[in-house]
This record gives structure tokens, sequence and C-alpha cells, in this order.
């Protein structure tokens, strides 16, 4: 129901409960794996899109390399050696004009794929479903968001990178009067800096990804806790992945396992977030509604047969 009460901080654990209660509600353990599979399918031509994008203003070894070492930081440096050669094999050098575009057109489809499928898990934790005499056109529209989506990515590294070379400067000065400054300084900019452009990437995949129409005022702070959450968890997931090494037992497809357990790992927090924003506005933001070619649907389970014991069993057919 709508509701105009006003946030107060003492109802944040109460809004964490339910949000928690959503969110294993809706199996997302199945979500971020189904996420996870299309990421992977996906990070050919993410990676690429966002390298040449980026990489135009900054150079594609720079930006290439500050992704591989953000991968090593997470998940290690032979899963980092494996993203770069899946960018290197991606390469279109040396074919024909129409392959080349017919390269670019598969690439753009498949970097799309994980945010369609991470829409489509969206829609479930807020029980809305695409009509489906829709048709081509939604599927047409939301692969134009994807898209915007891994734009908007590549803006948020290019407003990193500069702010990051401030910082680099500032960091070396400190360094200069005082060498823990250094550490201290470095480590907390990058934890805020990371908080800040994690959490705009956040809101805006919580107010455009469901088919829903939802008020910014309901998902900023949703989108800022999850930022939170999401850099914590990123330090959780490298010591995890650092001390136990689970892609280990798989051998050569241990770097793939990796990817994905990380992926699937994020995907949780960021479901989570999800469910909150859906607590939030239902108890203090306007009501939401569908949009115009979705609907909120309400699944109920119908008992077709129970079980019987045995000897139940056996006196019926007897």
């Amino acid at each position: 129901m709508a509701s105009h009460k006003k946030f107060k901080i003492k109802d944040f654990p109460k809004l964490l409960w339910e949000a928690a209660k959503i969110w294993n509600a809706n199996d997302p353990f199945r979500l971020g794996a189904v996420v996870a599979y299309y990421a992977v399918l996906s990070l050919p031509g993410l990676l690429l899109i966002i390298i040449n994008l980026v990489g135009f203003i900054w150079g594609e070894e720079i930006v290439q390399g500050q992704i591989t070492e953000q991968i090593t930081e997470a998940i290690g440096k032979s899963a980092a050696d494996s993203v770069v050669t899946i960018i290197d094999n991606s390469q279109t050098d040396g074919r024909t004009v129409f392959a080349s575009i017919i390269g670019i057109a598969v690439l753009i489809f498949g970097s799309t794929g994980v945010f369609y499928h991470l829409q489509i898990s969206m829609n479930e934790i807020w029980h809305v479903k695409v009509n489906p005499d829709v048709g081509f056109w939604k599927v047409l529209r939301d692969r134009a968001m994807s898209l915007a989506f891994v734009m908007a990515i590549a803006f948020l590294l290019i407003v990193s990178f500069v702010v990051s070379t401030a910082l680099t400067f500032l960091t070396g000065y400190l360094s200069n009067i005082w060498e823990p400054a250094y550490v201290i300084v470095a480590q907390s900019a990058e934890f805020l800096l990371t908080t800040l452009i994690l959490g705009f990437l956040f809101v805006a995949i919580f107010r455009y990804m469901p088919d829903m129409k939802i008020k910014w005022n309901t998902v900023w702070l949703g989108g800022f806790m999850t930022a939170i959450l999401f850099n914590l968890g990123k330090i959780l997931l490298s010591f995890y992945f650092g001390k136990s090494e689970p892609g280990s037992v798989y051998g050569a497809a241990g770097s793939v396992i990796l990817l994905l357990l990380w992926v699937s790992y994020s995907c949780l927090i960021l479901f989570y977030g999800a469910a909150f924003c859906r607590v939030y506005a239902e108890t203090y933001g306007s009501k939401t509604h569908p949009n115009e070619y979705a609907m909120v649907v309400s699944e109920k389970e119908v008992i077709v047969e129970k079980g019987k014991p045995e000897k139940e069993e056996k006196s019926e057919s007897g």
C-alpha cells in the first residue's frame, strides 16, 4: 500500500529484516547462478566495448591494465590472465569489413546479455512479468537499455580514472610529509571513491532495470547501501578466494569457475539491495506500478496430491 511515512533510523533494522525475507523467498542463489552464467558469456563483448570507449581517452593499454589489476585483486592472477586471453582472442584485427561489422554486432548483443538477464531477475524480486503480447519490440528496447548501462559503466570508469589520478598526486604529496598518511588516505579514498561510483550505478540499476515505475527517492538509500555492502563483500571474497582457492580443484577450468563464483556471490548482494528498495518503496515511497507492457503477478501453489505412508497405500491397493 502507498504510504507517506517518513524514514527514521530506528526503522532501519526492520527494513533490513523485511528485505532479507523477500531476498530469501526469491531463491537468490538460483538467480545469481543464472546471471553469472550469462556474465561469462557476455564478458568478451562487455570488456571490449568498455576498453575501446574508455581507451579512446586514456589509452587501451592503460584501461586493460587497470581492469586486469582489479580482477587480480578480486579473484587472483590466473583469472586475470584468462580475461586478458579472452580480450586478445576477441580482437577484430585481420578480418574483412563485413566480418568486422558482424563481429561488432555480435559483441554488442553479447555484452548486453548479462544486463538483460539481470533485468529478468530484478522483475522476479518485484513480482512483475512482461506481457507476452508485447513481443520483439520489448526485447529490442531492453537490449538498447542494457547497452546504455554498458555506456554508463564506461563513463563512470572515466570519472574513476580522473579522480584516481588526482588522488595519486594527493597521496604522493602526503607520503613526503608523513609516510603512514599515504596508506591511510589511499585506502580510505579508494573505498569512498568506488562506493560513490558504484552507488550511482546501483541507483540507476534499481531505478530502471525492473519493469516498474519507481521514483528516485525510493532507490537512493538502497543503492548506496548496496555499494557499501558490495565493497565490503569484495574484500571478503578476495580474502576467501586467496586462502581457500576454490577454483584449484577444477584444473584448467578453475579461472572460469572463479569468475562464476565471484559474479554469483556479488549478485547475492545486488539482489538484497533490490529487495531493500522494494521494501523501502512499499513502506515510505509512493505506490509503485508496472510499466505499460508489464504486469504484477501473485503466484499461489495448488496442492494436487499429497503423499501417503506405505501402509495406507498397500491397504488401499489390497
